[in-house]
């Protein structure tokens, strides 16, 4: 067999062995003998390995992928990012582990923010797995790369808080109702009430469901059967598409929420039919709210119930958060519409119960302390 190379010729070396048995253990010890010495001949790299980072990055961007709006608008803000720092010149074929890390530490420096510094680093490794996987790359140039430090956890809103929003947004329904009363013919009036009552169910649709901003501006009418909420679209900057992972899901609505939304369509949609956009401008529900719009409408309610900082996203995390707080792993991994529990695990790592005193007394017991 072939034990390497003779460097003044060039030529393979072979050797030859000698073994006294039966085919079966002769076998064993070929397999022995290979391992010993047998020459490994090195996988010659494609000519696509001596791309740049930047070749890579425009590659990787062309390709289909069957990625959600939000994905994609990610991916392409943080190549961007990328393709206008130095490391856009780096060949992947001498690229290590060190040249990932060394960028990492000098756009710290640069004050690049914790979670940019997280999405720089998902984005260069996505494009790499993919080449990878497309056989652009032998090797990952990446493989064993300790990404930067994930950003902490954003805060959830406390209930009381969630509450004074709701109570903040039910008097807000109570005074435009009460004004179109007093003129019920005033189409001003009539539209103030319609998006006061609008306003009161997101509220309460968000810290139910844990819906996306782009999730919820996404919703019709024929949604929510009885209590049974499907979510399968979302918006990103008016155009309607898959939701993020690609997962049509299903989920149940506390009674009041659903009550709360089939009021409201009562009262207000006439003859609309099932695939009316929910949050709309007007009563029609011909055009669904940008994620930008409905934002804003919630920035107003925030405000109003003296709660600036709070955020449709602070409301989604309010469910994570609680969820993991009572030990319902699994439940908030499926009320969040993570595509698997380890992202459930590691974005709300910080709320998991610590409730070991039995294992700390059982342990105990066992040493006899």
């Amino acid at each position: 067999m072939s034990t390497g190379i003779d460097p003044s010729s060039g030529r393979s070396v072979q050797r030859s062995f000698t073994h006294h048995g039966d085919a079966a253990s002769a076998q064993s010890r070929q397999q022995e003998l290979v391992e010993l010495h047998g020459a490994r001949v090195a996988q010659a790299p494609p000519e696509s390995a001596a791309m740049t980072v930047q070749e890579l990055l425009d590659a990787f961007l062309a390709a289909p992928h069957r990625w959600s709006a939000t994905t994609w608008r990610s991916h392409r803000g943080q190549a961007a990012l990328l393709r206008a720092d130095r490391i856009r010149r780096a060949r992947l074929d001498r690229m290590s582990a060190m040249t990932v890390e060394r960028a990492i530490e000098r756009w710290a420096r640069e004050g690049v923010t914790a979670s940019n510094l997280c999405g720089r680093f998902a984005t260069l490794h996505a494009a790499i797995s993919w080449a990878v996987k497309n056989r652009l790359l032998i090797d990952d140039p990446l493989a064993g790369v300790r990404g930067p430090r994930r950003p902490l956890p954003r805060l959830h809103l406390r209930p009381g808080e969630v509450r004074r929003l709701i109570l903040t947004a039910d008097e807000r329904v109570e005074k435009a109702d009460a004004r179109l009363v007093e003129q019920p013919f005033r189409h001003d009036r009539a539209l103030a009430a319609f998006r006061a009552e609008q306003d009161a169910l997101l509220v309460r649709l968000a810290a139910d469901s844990a819906a996306r901003r782009g999730e919820l501006v996404a919703f019709t009418l024929g949604d929510l059967a009885g209590r049974t909420l499907t979510i399968e679209r979302a918006s990103q900057d008016g155009v309607i598409g898959p939701v993020k992972n690609h997962l049509r899901a299903s989920m149940t609505l506390g009674t009041d929420t659903a009550a709360y939304w089939h009021g409201h369509v009562a009262r207000w949609s006439g003859e609309s039919d099932a695939t009316a956009w929910l949050f709309s401008a007007t009563p029609d529900r011909e055009k669904p709210l940008l994620p930008n719009g409905l934002g804003q409408r919630f920035e107003k309610l925030a405000r109003a119930a003296g709660l600036p900082e709070a955020t449709l996203h602070r409301l989604r995390h309010t469910v994570g958060t609680y969820l993991v707080s009572q030990g319902k792993i699994l439940q908030a991994s499926k009320r969040l519409r993570h595509s698997d529990v380890a992202t459930t695990l590691r974005e709300y790592a910080h709320a998991i119960p610590l409730d070991d005193h039995d294992t700390a007394d059982t342990l105990a017991t066992l040493y006899g302390v």
